[in-house]
């Protein structure tokens, strides 16, 4: 029996009838820094879900109704959950892209803005998202997304928090408009 349950399980999760769902994989590295991280794996090539992270039309289905993208080396990201504000608003969020391999991986800087504490803000040097492309099969990618650079104490903290329910909520907006 136990073969069974084995086999079926298997056969759903190739048949794909297990609904996609973001796994949290979040550790503490040998360097005893923490790792938030969170992946998903979604029916589209590397190359389509590339499109999604780097096109200005598609970031903003997923990521926020406001969005730009500066593809390059020493470019940027900069979003807005408000629709009715413009990019240069203050309420903006930027991250700058310190590095990236097309269809492979994407390295931000997560700029924290007058939403977290003046702490943070002054103590933050390498808070940064690190996000990889993993081709798993042909239509099936697995997205990582890992966040280092924490400091330590109760705002360092609320920070984590903040991003792990932010991420979170914005992988699964990702999902939901994939279907």
């Amino acid at each position: 029996m136990k073969w069974f349950l084995s086999l079926l399980t298997f056969y759903i999760c190739l048949s794909g009838s297990l609904k996609a769902q973001v796994e949290n994989t979040s550790y503490i590295n040998r360097s005893n820094e923490r790792v938030l991280q969170l992946s998903i794996v979604v029916p589209l090539s590397v190359k389509e879900v590339w499109k999604y992270f780097s096109t200005d039309s598609l970031l903003s289905e997923w990521i926020a109704p406001v969005a730009h993208i500066e593809l390059k080396n020493g470019g940027y990201i900069i979003t807005n959950y408000d629709k009715s504000k413009a990019l240069s608003d203050i309420s903006s969020i930027k991250l700058g892209i310190l590095s990236y391999l097309e269809n492979e991986l994407l390295v931000l800087k997560v700029e924290l803005n007058n939403n977290f504490s003046r702490k943070v803000q002054e103590e933050d040097q390498n808070l940064q998202e690190i996000i990889q492309f993993i081709p798993l099969a042909p239509g099936k990618t697995k997205i990582v997304s890992s966040m280092i650079g924490w400091g330590e104490g109760d705002d360092w903290e609320k920070t984590y928090d903040f991003f792990l329910k932010g991420n979170e909520w914005t992988y699964n907006e990702f999902l939901k408009i994939i279907k």
